[in-house]
């Protein structure tokens, strides 16, 4: 905290909003640190709140626009790549396009305070090709709101957040060590949910020469495509007789596929 505050005081507002937009543009340097910080700056009167926010507020815009451009165009690849490098990629997709799917325009005003779907929420609008005035309306309120709530945390309790600055000057090397042990901690959680997961999954799994044997020798099946809509509509090809449904509509309606066939799921 005390390098950020002399850092801050050093180049002031064109530090401030890059580090925003190069957060937003995906590097991991996490900003919440930053702009509680400009908010205690802003509260001691060495910084000026109302410029400083829409600094962070362009800075952001900025950036959501370039991911919201490349959805458009590149369409579900860009958020296939995002889920690539993710901590749970099995599930990235198939829970944002979800999420997205659901409320639409509205998950831009929350989606910076939500692990993962800050990063995917930008391209996701572009995908669904969202007007662009919309999405300008909804992401700068979003940005303006996540931007507003830490730095007027920061505001609000600037004497709270020196002390802990002075806490943190007299642990010295010990407050980095104890931040780096957490965050190797929760990657290994979750690797090795990830890990049990495969396990899980090879389990019950049929490669695709298997399934075509089986299609060729004639026996009694039941394909189901489980791929979420925008997945479908990009590559509508499936295979001869397969079914197509949402993994939710399977998992609340019953009777949808027989009984007496061996039933075979396939999706992303």
């Amino acid at each position: 905290m005390p390098s950020l505050l002399e850092t801050l005081l050093r180049h002031g507002y064109l530090f401030l909003g890059a580090w925003v937009f190069l957060e937003q543009v995906g590097l991991p340097l996490p900003s919440f640190p930053l702009l509680l910080t400009a908010g205690a700056l802003a509260g001691a009167h060495r910084m000026n709140f109302m410029f400083a926010l829409l600094t962070c507020a362009l800075a952001t815009l900025v950036a959501d626009l370039f991911w919201y451009e490349l959805g458009r165009r590149k369409g579900s690849k860009v958020l296939h790549l995002l889920c690539r490098i993710s901590l749970e990629p099995d599930s990235c997709v198939r829970r944002t396009e979800g999420l997205f799917e659901k409320q639409g325009a509205r998950s831009l005003l929350v989606a910076k305070f939500v692990p993962g779907l800050g990063a995917v929420a930008t391209p996701l609008a572009g995908i669904f090709q969202m007007r662009l005035r919309k999405f300008l309306f909804f992401d700068l309120f979003g940005a303006l709101l996540w931007l507003t709530t830490y730095m007027g945390l920061g505001f609000f309790f600037t004497k709270e957040i020196e002390r802990i600055a002075q806490n943190a000057t007299a642990l010295g090397s010990w407050i980095v060590v104890l931040l780096i042990s957490a965050l190797i901690a929760y990657i290994s959680y979750k690797f090795v949910v990830r890990q049990k997961f495969i396990r899980d999954l090879r389990i019950s799994r049929i490669t695709v020469n298997e399934l075509k044997r089986k299609i060729d020798a004639g026996e009694p099946l039941s394909i189901v495509d489980l791929r979420h809509s925008l997945d479908f509509e990009a590559d509508p090809e499936t295979i001869p007789g397969a079914m197509h449904f949402d993994s939710k509509e399977l998992s609340e309606k019953n009777g949808l596929l027989p009984a007496d066939r061996e039933v075979i799921l396939y999706c992303t």
